[in-house]
């Protein structure tokens, strides 16, 4: 499997990444390559300590027949000083439903939240915010189906379900049913003018894999196994997430080539945590991130963090919280490639590791073809 990885990983500095199938008359390969070094690895950090790779990633993508749009895409990533492959998307997609309908079905990100159904090299920072990190085990991608619906509207409505198998959110779990999580979606946005532009969105995601507990990893069956996906699966999770994103972006009469603030704002809820929860035992979480290009190819970029979560021991509960800053230049002198310095503090830390201060330096290198990235 290392041999394996590391074939895909040189593989994929020589390609570019498609994020989502855009309509296509041919078929598309693309790759991108993700590599960062790392003074540490912070709390719920997904990098590795020293070089490593990040989100790289190999795509093909293309028309099936008149009506249908498919893509396969396999990650590759650092993970325990050793090099992890796997098959992070294959689906396929309608093209051309009526009354405003898309259909998907396969193995794809679910689309709650600002960040998910994105790509993490995409991203504005080296690691995504710790409510990712915490509740999705930063980018959730799993097997099931998605039904779309846009309002025929100028103000742009999206409406969406999903229904997933779950095993990528939680890998090991006491109890199951199937399928294992739903998804429900609200989407809106729209422009201001010619420079300015939001999008907000409401996610409620119901989980029903509950996390095995301290005294039931004795137990048997393939739910108990450990399986090596990039996701590996949320740290914290609960029966219910309910999440609200909220996005602005600014540009002088809507070109951001030279110039452009992004803002992005998202807090997030989880419920029933378990058997043994109490209604006053809750993870939350909310980040706020500021991202501003003051020069063709040049962007700075600052984020604050909180994260609140009730840590599980047996049948009682212990809280802890973890805050985090981080500050980032990132110099960009084409579309397709970047480089990104990045520091992170760690602080107010209980149940955590605490002093945790980080200094990333991340390089991303896309070649051929890549559909746009989301709002």
């Amino acid at each position: 499997m290392k041999r394996l990885a590391l074939t895909a990983a040189l593989a994929a500095a020589s390609s570019a990444q498609a994020q989502a199938p855009a309509p296509a008359e041919r078929w598309q390969f693309g790759a991108v390559l993700d590599v960062a070094a790392s003074s540490r690895v912070p709390a719920l950090g997904q990098r590795v300590q020293g070089l490593g790779l990040g989100h790289s990633d190999i795509s093909l993508f293309g028309p099936v027949g008149s009506a249908l749009q498919a893509q396969v895409t396999t990650a590759v990533h650092s993970h325990d000083d050793e090099l992890e492959a796997e098959l992070e998307e294959a689906f396929v997609q309608t093209r051309s439903l009526p009354a405003g309908l898309q259909a998907r079905a396969g193995r794809f990100s679910s689309q709650l939240g600002y960040l998910n159904e994105q790509h993490p090299h995409a991203d504005d920072f080296v690691e995504r915010p710790l409510l990712y990190r915490a509740f999705l085990g930063g980018h959730w991608y799993d097997d099931g189906l998605r039904l779309n619906w846009t309002a025929p509207t100028d103000l742009y409505l999206r409406l969406g379900a999903e229904v997933f198998r779950g095993r990528q959110l939680v890998q090991e779990a006491s109890r199951t049913q199937s399928p294992g999580a739903f998804v429900l979606t609200a989407r809106t946005g729209g422009d201001i003018g010619r420079s300015h532009s939001w999008q907000a969105g409401l996610s409620w995601l119901n989980n029903r894999r509950e996390a095995a507990l301290e005294d039931d990893h004795d137990h048997g069956g393939d739910d108990h196994g450990h399986d090596h996906a990039h996701a590996h699966g949320a740290a914290y999770s609960g029966k219910h997430l309910y999440l609200f994103d909220l996005a602005y972006k600014w540009a002088p009469e809507g070109n951001n080539a030279r110039q452009q603030l992004r803002l992005a704002y998202e807090y997030a809820e989880v419920h029933d945590l378990n058997r043994y929860a109490t209604s006053g035992d809750k993870h939350r979480a909310h980040y706020l991130s500021a991202v501003y290009r003051f020069a063709p190819g040049w962007e700075v970029g600052v984020r604050t963090d909180l994260l609140r979560v009730r840590q599980p021991h047996g049948d009682h509960f212990h809280g802890a919280r973890l805050a985090e800053d981080a500050v980032m230049l990132a110099y960009k002198p084409t579309h397709m490639q970047s480089l990104r310095l990045q520091f992170t503090r760690q602080r107010d830390a209980v149940g955590f590791d605490t002093g945790k201060h980080a200094l990333q330096l991340q390089y991303v290198l896309s070649f051929g073809a890549h559909a746009a990235h989301a709002f």
